[in-house]
């Protein structure tokens, strides 16, 4: 039986479910470019132009194996803007007699998935999606009669299931977790090994010239594109990061440091999320590096669980949740975005910073995401959703089934501790600690009051003492309250209301 197999611009790999048992002297794969997906958020442009290039890339590879590849591109005269209508148009060429895809990363898509055999009049089979090491039916399991869904105890599974870091029972080293030894800030170091980049060759540099010419008021910037394209060239990012940047990974991962983006970050969610590599493959590579004594474990266990921890986990609670979850709002924040989040405009020299670099990358790693950008949201009362809209478009690492529950659950806490077990709010100290940016600010980290205080400092204790109803009984929290309480009533009333003029003259 003829199918016409469809592979979406996250599945870029040849083992992908789609393709099992795929015949290729009569199958034929539809992959397509449209506008529904290329904007139903306003993706960063060097986002859009990676996916893109990548897919055309990827559709080169196939043919090369054998598969008949039917490709739409965004800018094609007779393309019709989303999968139902390509599909309807493949349908009237191919004539097969089944569609087949591996089930996508959203509810939104899944659900006009669901649709397609009525309104297509044939056989649609969607396969689960093999690239993951728990499947839902599994995260189902452990999720029963939890009252938490606490993401240490589903990441200890996950290392009892892969054998990750193991010897037979227990974990190498004695311990599951090596957190507490990498909280370590960063100095500036000229000769840290520089990351790989990637020159455009001919099809990206089509796809920059595509995406100037129909996205040019999106966000961000498409010059000094760097990043891998084709499955071997991410590869040589994965061999790259295990060589120069794992062994110092773990103390640094939670650094920031001024006109150092990168660090020892490893760079790879964006490859790993699209299907240029696979996850498991890549622990194994970091675990092997520890073996070899080529890494420590500090640095290996943190990063293994950033991938079976915090990856599995996000997706399993995306899917757990619902497509409800968007919608949470545990503190009732409705206030704006302030638009020097599409700016990077503004005299907080952590947030300019870390917007800036997002204009120029389409990346930031997950303490500048969390603790700069998400804290600042947080603490000024920011609409989860708008924050949500802003993080799936700006990275191009960002797919909802991951970015939707980092940002709702874990950053904005707007879940109400469904998937965190506490806000992730901090004042400017926390900064100061743990970067450079405060040396260079015009505003004072150790300053509370006046017009040279940080604005992270008012804005934590304001938000501490305006959601105390719905914190108080949080154990995690009972420190900073305890501190809050002895304070003069003076000393507060002066904090609430700096808070208070600030966000009145955000904009």
């Amino acid at each position: 039986m003829a199918k016409l197999i469809l592979i979406l611009g996250d599945q870029l790999c040849p083992q992908i479910s789609s393709l099992d048992g795929a015949n290729k002297n009569q199958d034929v794969v539809l992959m397509c470019e449209v506008m529904a997906e290329a904007a139903y958020v306003g993706h960063h442009k060097k986002k859009i132009a990676f996916i893109f290039s990548a897919m055309r890339h990827f559709a080169d590879e196939l043919r090369e194996a054998g598969f008949a590849v039917r490709y739409t591109k965004i800018d094609d005269a007779d393309n019709g803007g989303s999968f139902t209508s390509e599909l309807k148009r493949a349908i009237e060429s191919v004539t097969p007699e089944a569609i087949c895809v591996t089930e996508p990363g959203e509810w939104r898509v899944l659900e006009e998935m669901k649709r397609w055999s009525k309104s297509l009049g044939m056989p649609v089979e969607i396969r689960p999606d093999s690239r993951f090491i728990c499947s839902h039916e599994e995260f189902e399991t452990w999720a029963a009669g939890r009252k938490s869904l606490t993401m240490e105890f589903f990441y200890r599974d996950m290392r009892r299931r892969t054998g990750l870091l193991m010897e037979g029972e227990a974990p190498v080293g004695g311990r599951w977790n090596f957190d507490a030894e990498n909280r370590k800030s960063a100095e500036p170091d000229l000769l840290r090994p520089r990351h790989r980049r990637f020159e455009a060759d001919e099809i990206t540099t089509e796809v920059l010239a595509t995406v100037a010419k129909l996205f040019p008021d999106n966000f961000g910037k498409l010059e000094r594109f760097g990043f891998a394209v084709t499955r071997a060239e991410a590869k040589e990012v994965l061999d790259g990061f295990i060589a120069d940047f794992l062994a110092n990974f773990g103390e640094t991962q939670d650094a920031m440091l001024q006109d150092d983006p990168f660090l020892n970050h490893s760079l790879l969610s964006f490859y790993i999320n699209i299907g240029f590599l696979d996850a498991f493959a890549v622990c194994r590579a970091a675990e092997r590096a520890y073996f070899d004594g080529a890494a420590p474990l500090n640095a290996v266990e943190g990063f293994i669980r950033q991938i079976i921890g915090w990856r599995e986990y996000m997706r399993g609670v995306y899917w757990h949740a619902g497509p409800g979850y968007a919608e949470s709002n545990f503190f009732d924040n409705e206030s704006p975005l302030p638009s020097f989040y599409w700016s990077g405009k503004t005299d907080m020299n952590c947030l300019a910073t870390v917007i800036n670099e997002t204009i120029e990358n389409a990346y930031a790693h997950h303490i500048q995401r969390l603790m700069i950008t998400g804290n600042f949201a947080l603490l000024a009362g920011i609409d989860p959703k708008a924050v949500h809209r802003w993080y799936l478009g700006v990275y191009a690492d960002a797919y909802e089934w991951v970015e939707l529950p980092n940002v709702v659950g874990m950053s904005q806490f707007a879940d109400g501790g469904f998937l965190g077990t506490k806000p992730y709010a901090a004042s400017g100290n926390y900064i100061n600690r743990m970067s450079n940016y405060c040396g260079t600010c015009r505003f004072d980290p150790k300053k509370r009051i006046g017009e040279d205080a940080c604005p992270f400092n008012a804005l934590y204790w304001d938000f501490l003492a305006r959601h105390r109803g719905k914190l108080r009984s949080n154990r995690r929290l009972a420190q900073p309250y305890a501190t809050w309480d002895r304070m003069d009533r003076a000393v507060q009333n002066e904090l609430r209301q700096q808070a208070r003029i600030f966000l009145a003259n955000l904009k």
